[in-house]
């Protein structure tokens, strides 16, 4: 067996936090997550509804996470959510005029932050580097669904 992947993944992974904490500079009450997160709202409501199952899917995140997630971002004035006509059970992500004005800044770190990661790689060896991670991700997650149910299993059997 070759070198040890997820050692290579935590290594990268802490290396671009450092990065993004160091060269963004606006947004300091934000965690480097929240600023993803927030950078996601702002381009998708651009054009269209946004709900918490959406940030949920598109970060891998539990409820129970992007629930405190959101509840920090609305307590620190970037966004609020409000009920829908329809089903007042869903609420739409809002972005406020504080998190429009950063949207620009946000782009324009992640953009830099992406030039930095992709610089001296081939177009053809990154989209192989993109495929093996969502591969990755694929298992990661049969192994959480995988543990989800054998621990509804057990909390059945203990009734």
């Amino acid at each position: 067996m070759s070198e040890d992947a997820g050692k290579w993944i935590n290594r990268v992974s802490h290396q671009l936090k450092r990065q993004m904490s160091c060269t963004d500079r606006q947004a300091d009450d934000l965690t480097n997550m929240q600023k993803h997160i927030l950078h996601f709202i702002l381009l998708e409501t651009m054009h269209r509804d946004l709900f918490q199952k959406d940030l949920e899917k598109e970060f891998k995140v539990r409820r129970s996470t992007a629930t405190g997630i959101l509840q920090l971002l609305e307590k620190k004035g970037y966004l609020y959510r409000e009920p829908v006509k329809e089903d007042a059970r869903l609420k739409r992500i809002v972005p406020t005029e504080k998190a429009a004005k950063l949207r620009g800044d946000l782009l324009k770190n992640i953009r830099r932050s992406e030039a930095r990661l992709r610089r001296g790689i081939s177009e053809e060896d990154m989209d192989v580097f993109i495929e093996v991670l969502k591969q990755i991700s694929s298992n990661l997650s049969c192994g959480e669904k995988q543990k989800e149910i054998s621990m509804e299993r057990k909390g059945e059997s203990d009734e």
